[in-house]
């Protein structure tokens, strides 16, 4: 399998929640025994499985953020000449596959410009290539980069031509290329100290940013403002098409009452189809996690798009044995591996 990032789902995604939920359902007894009363935003990846399990298996108020949601509305007014105080949207879905509904330039519809400029400037279309053909087949815009969504199914990355043509030459931030993020971790281990160095000399600026966590807690532990965000919290009766108790990213407000998710109903059938494979898989990966259930992990793994679209059903068994060998000193739940 060829995978550019790897942190969110598919068998990358699913290890690393693995090694990760004991840390995080430790860190939120410390929470839940020091300050109860504290709202825990998390930035972790993988989001959704993490933001699950933890807010599942403890009473800590969780919730996920990712700036992708607010940074994609950013880039779609760009493509459109729209300033961004003009722009209202409404995103639901998954982390990493949360769909804008509906995206508005002073209340009327902006796709039919999204759709001319991304069809009319090769500059934009190349800008994200998996996102804009997502877009134009299944006519809802996606939140997270074209890298990050070639992984999520099986349309881009299941064979070297399309892997080529797709994932390549495109000329945002993270286009598709293999392992990208290894690449990246590779040149910060070399340079982490200058970094350091930089970092500590640089002026703060402590103007507000777009990231959401000082507008969330100023509005329930400050002046009370209310603040709409997106947050990572469980679906509770919020998307009636999607699997009940599963994390979803929707529209939350963040108040004096706390963080209250904002009710979605159905999504676009054509985007539920999609997502569900992937929050399905989820719940499965989760519930092996906490059960420490092997099974549970493979059968996770073997549903997921890219993966079934490239690997046999033992192929993928063989991988995720070599997976949880390879892994076992940071998996203590799961007790066949002792």
């Amino acid at each position: 399998m060829d995978i550019n990032i790897g942190d969110t789902r598919g068998p990358s995604g699913i290890f690393r929640f693995l090694r990760t939920v004991p840390i995080m359902l430790e860190i939120c007894k410390d929470i839940e025994r020091f300050c109860p009363e504290a709202i825990f935003l998390n930035y972790t990846n993988p989001m959704a499985m993490l933001c699950r399990a933890m807010q599942s298996e403890t009473q800590v108020q969780v919730t996920g953020l990712c700036h992708s949601v607010q940074g994609t509305a950013q880039m779609l007014a760009r493509w459109i000449g729209a300033p961004m105080k003009e722009i209202t949207y409404e995103c639901a879905g998954i982390n990493h596959q949360a769909f804008y509904l509906n995206f508005k330039w002073n209340g009327k519809d902006a796709y039919p410009l999204i759709r001319s400029a991304i069809e009319n400037n090769p500059e934009i279309y190349n800008e994200e290539q998996v996102r804009n053909e997502m877009f134009l087949h299944l006519d809802y815009y996606v939140t997270e980069s074209s890298g990050h969504n070639s992984e999520y199914n099986a349309w881009f990355r299941k064979r070297p031509d399309l892997i080529e043509k797709y994932c390549t030459y495109g000329t945002g931030w993270n286009p598709g290329l293999h392992a990208m993020i290894v690449r990246s971790y590779e040149a910060n281990r070399k340079n982490w100290e200058k970094q350091l160095i930089s970092w500590r000399d640089e002026p703060i600026d402590i103007n507000r940013g777009n990231e959401y966590a000082s507008y969330i807690f100023n509005a329930v532990f400050g002046d009370q403002t209310m603040f709409e965000f997106n947050g990572n919290v469980r679906n509770l009766g919020i998307i009636d098409n999607l699997p009940e108790g599963c994390c979803v990213e929707v529209p939350v407000i963040a108040s004096k009452r706390g963080l209250n998710p904002l009710k979605i109903g159905n999504l676009p059938e054509q985007l539920a189809i999609l997502i569900n494979t992937s929050a399905r898989c989820e719940e499965l990966a989760v519930e092996g996690a906490l059960s420490g259930d092997p099974r549970k992990i493979f059968h996770a793994i073997c549903y997921d798009p890219l993966t079934s679209a490239v690997l046999s059903l033992d192929e993928t068994k063989s991988m995720v044995d070599k997976m949880f060998v390879v892994n076992k000193d940071w998996l203590p739940q799961f007790k066949h591996l002792t």
